[in-house]
C-alpha cells in the first residue's frame, strides 16, 4: 500500500511530468531499531523527519474497467499545513533493465474543503487509514519507514489499530520522465540495507 508522507512541493507555472522510482520492503517492529540505527549512519539527516498523517483513498466509477484514484491526506501532527491531493499512474514494470517500479506521479497542496470537493466530484471514499513514521533522505532519494493504523470508527482518527507487525519501507525518487539512471543509485543504496530489509521492485497487481 502506498503511502507516503506529506510533501511540501511548490505549485510552479507549467507543467512538467513527473515519475516516482520506488522500491518497496518491510521490516518487523523488533527489527525497527537496528533499521533506523543504519539509516542514521547512511543518510543526509542523522534525525528523520517524523510524521502522522491521515489519509482518505478516493475512487470514481465511469466506462473504464478500472476505477479513477485519487488519494487526500492531511497532517495530523503539524497544524496550519495543507492538505494534499496525490494521483499515481499505473506501474511501468516491462524493462528489466530499471531496477526500480515507476509510476507517474502528481503531488498538489490544496485547500482543507478537498474532500467536500471529491465528493460534490462523483468521488466516494473507498478506504482511510493513518500513518505513522519517520523520513530520512540521502540526495535526491527519500526513504520512508512506517506503519500503517486501521481506523475502527469511520472518521475517527482518535480509534486506531495497528494493521501489522511490521513497518513498511519505502524508498523513492521524484524525478522528470526519462531520468531511469536514477534507479542504479536507488539499487545501490537498498544494496547497503542489507540483510536489514530487503527493498524490491513490486508489482502492485500481484498482491491483488
Amino acid at each position: 500500500m502506498e503511502a507516503p508522507p506529506v510533501t511540501m512541493m511548490p505549485v510552479t507555472g507549467g507543467t512538467i511530468n513527473m515519475m516516482e522510482y520506488l522500491l518497496q520492503g518491510s521490516v518487523l517492529d523488533q527489527s525497527l531499531e537496528s533499521l533506523l540505527h543504519r539509516l542514521r549512519g547512511l543518510c543526509d539527516n542523522m534525525e528523520p523527519e517524523t510524521f502522522l498523517d491521515h489519509e482518505m483513498v478516493f475512487l470514481l466509477k465511469g466506462q473504464q474497467a478500472s476505477p479513477f484514484v485519487l488519494r487526500a491526506r492531511r497532517s495530523m501532527d503539524k497544524t496550519g499545513t495543507p492538505w494534499h491531493l496525490r494521483y499515481l499512474g499505473q506501474p511501468e514494470m516491462g524493462d528489466k533493465n530499471r531496477h526500480a517500479l515507476v509510476r507517474n506521479c502528481v503531488d498538489i497542496a490544496t485547500s482543507e474543503n478537498l474532500t467536500d470537493f471529491l465528493m460534490e466530484m462523483g468521488f466516494r471514499m473507498d478506504h482511510e487509514f493513518v500513518a505513522k513514521g519517520h523520513v530520512f533522505r540521502k540526495g535526491i532519494m527519500k526513504i520512508v519507514v512506517y506503519k500503517i493504523f486501521r481506523i475502527l470508527v469511520p472518521g475517527n482518527t482518535d480509534s486506531i489499530e495497528p494493521l501489522s507487525l511490521s513497518y513498511l519501507v519505502e524508498l523513492s525518487v521524484v524525478a522528470p520522465a526519462g531520468q531511469d539512471i536514477v534507479s542504479d543509485d536507488m539499487r545501490n543504496f537498498a544494496e547497503q540495507l542489507k540483510p536489514l530489509v530487503h527493498l524490491e521492485k513490486i508489482d502492485p497487481k500481484r498482491l491483488m
